[in-house]
Parts: structure tokens; C-alpha cells; sequence
């Protein structure tokens, strides 16, 4: 198992950039594939995107491609979250997950660990 702490949420103004960091408490960081996802007020809660192990294989949600980027750091047991170009639509929760699945996996189900989520509010 691992314990996951997002951070870097606010609120920002449409156009306007913010990163999302979620920090990884373990030795096994490396070996987990890592998404982000949200939800919106009333909305359940959807893919962002996602990256594995490597970094080799990224996956992102049709209404972000283009705009925001997920990397992480192994030596650092982080997964970042760019994200530009902001849209009033992005505000929602952001939450950061793990999974022991090969691959960037874009289902909720196939990630076991979650983080409690940062809020990310974009003002028009």
C-alpha cells in the first residue's frame, strides 16, 4: 500500500497555469502506475490522466489532451500534473491515484490507492 498527498490546488483565473504534485510515501514508487483524476460539483468523478511506471506510456482525458502533462520522478516518489490553459470547466476535486497495474491504466477501478485530493478552482 501506498499513502499518497496531493497538493497545489487554488484558485486561478481562466488562461491561467497551476501544478499539481502528489507526493508517494514508500520504497515501491517505481513500480506503481499513477493517474489523476476529478470530480466536479454533481459530477462523478472521471480519467485525467495517467502514466506508468516509466514514464514510456501517458494517457490523457480527450477534454485535457493538449493542455495539461503528467510526468513523474522516481527519485523524488512524485507524479506532477500541469496543468495550462485552464477552463472554468476544470474546477473540481483532484485526486491522485496508484496502481500495480502494467500500463497507464484509465480505469478508476484498477487503482487501489487514492489521495485525498486538492481543489483546483478556475474563476471566467
Amino acid at each position: 500500500q501506498v499513502q499518497l498527498v496531493e497538493s497545489g490546488g487554488g484558485l486561478v483565473q481562466a488562461g491561467g497555469s497551476l501544478r499539481l504534485s502528489c507526493a508517494a510515501s514508500g520504497r515501491t514508487f517505481s513500480s506503481y502506475a499513477m493517474g489523476w483524476f476529478r470530480q466536479a460539483p454533481g459530477k462523478e468523478r472521471e480519467f485525467v490522466a495517467a502514466i506508468n511506471w516509466s514514464g514510456s506510456s501517458i494517457y490523457y482525458a480527450d477534454s485535457v489532451k493538449g493542455r495539461f502533462t503528467i510526468s513523474r520522478d522516481n527519485a523524488k516518489n512524485t507524479v506532477y500534473l500541469q496543468m495550462n490553459s485552464l477552463k472554468p470547466e476544470d474546477t473540481a476535486v483532484y485526486y491522485c491515484a496508484a496502481s500495480i497495474r502494467v500500463g497507464a491504466p484509465r480505469a478508476q477501478y484498477e487503482y487501489r490507492d487514492w489521495g485525498q485530493g486538492t481543489q483546483v478552482t478556475v474563476s471566467s
